[in-house]
């Protein structure tokens, strides 16, 4: 359905965005060199406070941009590509396959995050499936849900989010047939 690099950034993306749930998991400069080197912006990443601020600080705009309408995406988008004013590059490096890289080698880490999601989000906008993020269907939770399966089944943001809400169900139930809890 989307290009690989689309489908990581779009990971990597909500991944960064729900570090900010509680238990806020993006505290020190070695919570962003794991989630870097887990998504493969290892390369780019300083490990300074100043990138861990900037990191920090870019989850709230990305949370805007991954849960606004088609129109303010868009223009989220335009707005993002102007400001880092972008000059795309096909490459190729190490093991991966031809993508493209908007900012220059050495720019920081969060431009790199920044722009990337900008360009995943042209392909979702594109093909109007911003559906395909959500929020997490647990009432007490806020973090983001990216389905890309095929039968759009996805509802909650973790496996611990899935199992309290699978457990409550199963609870309900059982009271709803014996009486019993």
């Amino acid at each position: 359905m989307f290009a690989p690099d689309t489908r990581a950034t779009l990971q990597a993306v909500v991944d960064l965005v729900n570090t900010r749930s509680e238990p806020d998991t993006l505290r020190s400069v070695g919570d962003v060199r794991d989630w870097a080197t887990r998504h493969q912006f290892a390369g780019r990443s300083v490990g300074s406070e100043a990138e861990l601020r900037e990191m920090r600080e870019l989850r709230a705009p990305l949370r805007e941009l991954l849960t606004a309408s088609r129109d303010a995406a868009s223009a989220r988008v335009n707005d993002i590509l102007r400001d880092l004013d972008v000059h795309p590059q096909l490459v190729r490096h190490d093991a991966e396959d031809w993508h493209i890289h908007l900012v220059s080698a050495d720019a920081p880490l969060a431009q790199w995050v920044l722009g990337d999601a900008a360009w995943a989000m042209i392909d979702l906008i594109r093909e109007d499936e911003l559906s395909r993020i959500a929020v997490c269907a647990d009432d007490t939770c806020d973090g983001l849900v990216l389905d890309l399966s095929r039968n759009r089944s996805r509802k909650f943001c973790s496996t611990r989010c899935a199992n309290r809400n699978a457990t409550a169900a199963f609870r309900s139930r059982r009271r709803a047939t014996t009486g019993l809890d």
